[in-house]
């Protein structure tokens, strides 16, 4: 009598680059395609340079951008590029937060918070209208 073996998990697989535009971590598949060319994606801590690279379920993606590097897991292939809702379901997202006073980067200095650094032609206007003894002309 033969024991029954363990069922596992179908292994799913699919190219990275149509992954990449599947999951809209980039906007194009061409873009995804030269992001990989660059070495700017690693899959499971190795550097990929082919857009054919097969992925698998469980593979661990990092992408590499001028703002923040982005760590994913892929739980499953896509068929479409379809909404974000759709392709959220697609990896796990294990990009680590944020730490608060870690260094800006230059996009994220150019997005400051309002009311942050130096005031508008229109605030310093109201501001200098509550100062005593300031007269318009």
């Amino acid at each position: 009598m033969a024991e029954k073996q363990p069922q596992s998990l179908p292994v799913f697989r699919q190219r990275l680059d149509k992954w990449l535009f599947f999951t809209r971590l980039t906007k194009s598949r061409s873009i995804a395609q030269k992001a990989i060319e660059a070495g700017d994606i690693r899959v499971n801590e190795a550097r990929v340079t082919q857009p054919s690279h097969m992925l698998k379920s469980g593979d661990v993606v990092v992408l590499a951008s001028d703002r923040r590097d982005t760590t994913v897991r892929m739980l499953a292939p896509g068929s479409r590029r379809g909404p974000y809702e759709e392709a959220r379901l697609l990896y796990e997202d294990l990009t680590p937060p944020v730490v608060p006073g870690e260094k800006l980067t230059a996009f994220e200095q150019a997005m400051r918070e309002r009311g942050s650094g130096r005031p508008t032609k229109k605030e310093r206007r109201e501001v200098d209208r509550l100062r005593p003894g300031w007269q318009e002309d």
